[in-house]
């Protein structure tokens, strides 16, 4: 890399008259919380079985916090983040901050603020857990705090405090980092009962003091710098928004006794609210220049730059798994040293998104691997991005990038000529059922014959410690393919048994065969690589191995048809086929950046559309298809919302409209802000929808009646993320709450989400609950 910062791509070189800054500095906005081997996991949850006790549980957090930032350090990163690090989730840590803990909990919390705090996680007896949500548009889950025109905010400083001061004492240099004041707010709801006028940015001037005295005491425990969080300010914003955010970063910026203020925002452009804090006397920004947020660069320009201010470059892709193009980054950071005063280089955001590292993955072809970077990796190409801008000698790393940029591109198996040309012939009404959903629901009637208020299950059933051993048993060659399968069908028939007990109209198989909803699938699939030690967190001490979708997308054989036919077997009540839907299969996983999302979905979703079909072939009556990620990948600009949907939908529609009238399609959401995408819900045109509901009361029902939704709704009754059995009376009010928005004919009754992550003790009681709720509901209907 030469002094002047020339760099070539493909022909064309990109050069600034500015010499290279020796300020540059790799840093990061985040790291993966969970440790090498899910440490994290087993120590919160061993806490939660009483196996350790709260003081261990602490230190083994100290030392998962201890070895990220030396790993860091030695890997050339200049300043480590702290902060970043939560036992369950970065904004319960804010509310816990904040001291905005809901009333319910506040006396646990008071006790035992460590018992308090998982409480509002995972609820309790006697106290229901916050509602979560997802992330913006990523796969992570968060908790939503709950304020109302009562709330008093106290600061709690302890948290970023401590965490800071084990950094420091540790020789490192460190950065804090918090969710910013107006994100925390635009991110809140308001308490049930509160008045339906009230919006908690209202809050703003009550919450900023205690920012104030959070950042004073993160001043005088040695913090230069801190980092407020907004990503809230990447979507589109009112008025009344930008000027609470000019308001807020002008009274921080004011403060006499404080840290230099870095604000960073991610995962989108920053769009109008760029020139309120280029205008602001805040230090620095930390600004997201790949994907969408590209647009960024021309933005920042616009504004004449930041002269004299930090600018942290996010030019890595911090949410997915692909290697960076190096030289298209040094070109970026090339315009970028034109338009600020000082420089530095950074993932796009926080690397919880991403597993911890490449070298783990022994059974990925390597040459795959070379086309791969986790955290570890992202890092490495950070520092060498910084090394590039101060002048230093990466000329064999741009070599080797540019080859495996140029495998990647020439691999057969990113092009399937055959699955292109399938493609290419889709015609519209290929994605359309003829017959109305009124005349289908009448063959479907006839056909499964269900009770008013019919009830079901969405899908999986528990995981038992015996299905685990057995897939560790088959993994290590203990036993053979038939004695595992033979395990799967005895869970299977323990599962049917089961619900024809308690009473459910309409059965499922219990998946005791997927150890993940979407990795089965993609294992079977062609294009998809599965990863062994790829973990992500999705929510508290739940973690995923999201698939890595690297080529052309077909299903060589039949997926589920066989354990579906055999559960059929097993009972006269219907069984539903369960599918991940495209959307999820995409949104769970990491997808390939190299064409368009559209055409990657239209090729999943002819590869489910032969399994529908070969499902309705071997006789199943019902087969339902989750899209529980169809509101999270809903783009953040309202501009490019309606081509999302329109494929999204449409990839939907491709998936099942293949079968007859007298075959009824569900599909299942949950944990989401469904208001945005209620037409489009309406154009998947599924006959029977399930939704998520119990922590929102109904809130979705009343949404979609408000739509005048046409079909069939699920919404739940049985929170399943939270470790309590509901009484039948609890149940039993939910349904009666769901008459007012839904009517009876088209109301089913299934709990939130599917059960695997519960254990047999709790979702076995509940479903009986929930079948006794719905029989006494259904006894009182009129006739």
């Amino acid at each position: 890399m030469s002094r002047d910062l020339t760099a070539t791509r493909e022909g064309q070189s990109y050069v600034t008259d500015r010499s290279p800054t020796p300020q540059a500095r790799a840093t990061v906005h985040g790291w993966p919380r969970q440790g090498p081997s899910r440490e994290l996991k087993k120590a919160v949850e061993g806490y939660w079985a009483g196996r350790l006790t709260g003081d261990e549980l602490r230190t083994a957090a100290a030392g998962l916090r201890r070895t990220a930032w030396q790993w860091l350090t030695g890997a050339g990163v200049a300043e480590v983040p702290t902060g970043d690090f939560s036992l369950y989730d970065h904004v319960l840590d804010t509310v816990v901050m904040t001291g905005a803990v809901p009333a319910r909990h506040r006396e646990a919390f008071d006790a035992d603020p460590l018992d308090g705090y998982f409480a509002m996680a995972r609820g309790t007896d006697t106290a229901a857990p916050l509602e979560m949500t997802k992330w913006f548009d990523t796969n992570y889950h968060y908790l939503v705090p709950e304020l109302g025109p009562d709330t008093v905010f106290a600061a709690d400083a302890r948290g970023p405090v401590g965490q800071l001061r084990e950094a420091v004492s540790l020789g490192h240099s460190a950065r804090p980092v918090l969710v910013g004041p107006v994100t925390f707010l635009l991110l809140s709801k308001p308490v049930p009962g509160t008045p339906a006028d009230f919006r908690p940015l209202a809050l703003l001037d009550r919450l900023l003091p205690v920012y104030a005295q959070v950042l004073a005491e993160l001043r005088a425990a040695g913090a230069d710098w801190v980092q407020l969080d907004e990503p809230a300010l990447v979507q589109d914003q009112s008025p009344a928004v930008l000027d609470a955010t000019a308001r807020a970063y002008g009274k921080l910026s004011g403060l006499t006794h404080r840290p230099r203020l870095l604000v960073a925002s991610y995962f989108d452009r920053l769009g109008e609210a760029l020139p309120v804090l280029a205008r602001s006397a805040v230090d620095g920004l930390a600004m997201d220049f790949t994907g969408p947020a590209a647009a960024n660069l021309e933005a920042l320009a616009a504004v004449g730059g930041l002269p004299g201010k930090r600018l942290v470059a996010g030019v890595v892709d911090g949410r997915n798994v692909w290697i960076n193009d190096l030289e298209r980054s040094l070109a970026t950071l090339a315009t970028l040293l034109g338009l600020t005063g000082r420089l530095d280089v950074a993932p796009s955001c926080s690397l919880l998104h991403v597993p911890l590292d490449t070298a783990a993955e022994r059974d990925i072809d390597p040459q795959v691997a070379r086309w791969l970077a986790f955290a570890r990796q992202k890092v490495a190409e950070t520092v060498t991005l910084a090394q590039g801008l101060t002048g230093g000698d990466i000329t064999p790393r741009l070599s080797a990038n540019r080859a495996a940029l140029a495998s990647r591109s020439r691999s057969a198996l990113t092009h399937d000529p055959a699955v292109r040309a399938r493609c290419a012939v889709v015609a519209p009404e290929d994605a359309r059922r003829p017959e109305p959903f009124a005349l289908r629901s009448v063959a479907q009637q006839a056909r499964l014959r269900l009770p008013p208020l019919p009830t079901t299950s969405i899908g999986s059933f528990p995981q038992t410690r015996e299905l685990r051993v057995a897939r560790a048993d088959l993994r290590a060659g203990r036993i053979d393919g038939p004695a595992y399968e033979e395990r799967i069908r005895a869970e299977i028939r323990d599962t049917v048994a089961f619900q024809e007990k308690a009473g459910l109209d309409v059965l499922v198989h219990g998946e005791p065969e997927r150890n993940d909803m979407v990795q089965y699938f993609a294992e079977q699939l062609t294009g998809f690589l599965a990863t062994r030690h790829g973990w992500v967190q999705s929510y508290g001490t739940r973690y995923v191995r999201p698939p890595i979708l690297a080529g052309d997308v077909s299903r060589p054989a039949p997926m589920t048809v066989d354990w579906t036919s055999y559960a059929q077997s097993l009972t006269v009540r219907p069984v539903k086929g369960m599918l991940t839907g495209p959307v999820t299969l995409l949104a769970w996983s990491f997808v390939r950046d190299d064409q368009p999302l559209a055409e990657t979905a239209r090729q999943v979703a002819l590869a489910l559309r032969d399994e529908v079909a070969d499902l309705e072939a071997a006789g199943t009556a019902v087969v339902q298809v989750d899209e529980p990620a169809l509101r999270e990948t809903l783009p953040l600009r309202a501009t490019a919302r309606p081509a999302y949907l329109q494929w999204a939908t449409e990839a939907f529609r491709l998936a099942t409209s293949g079968v007859r009238a007298d075959t009824q399609v569900h599909t299942h959401m949950c944990y989401a802000e469904f208001g945005d995408i209620i037409d489009a819900v309406d154009a998947l045109d599924a006959d029977v929808i399930s939704l998520e509901a119990a922590r929102s009361r109904m809130g979705i029902a009343d949404e979609l009646a408000a739509a005048g939704y046409p079909r069939a709704v699920g919404p739940g009754v049985y929170d399943i993320h939270a470790p309590r059995v509901p009484e039948e009376r609890e149940l039993t009010d939910l349904i009666d709450r769901a008459l007012l928005s839904v009517p009876a004919d088209r109301l089913w009754i299934n709990p939130d989400c599917g059960l695997k992550t519960r254990s047999w003790a709790e979702a076995g009681p509940a479903l009986e609950r929930l079948t006794a709720a719905a029989r006494r509901v259904r006894a009182n209907l009129p006739r």
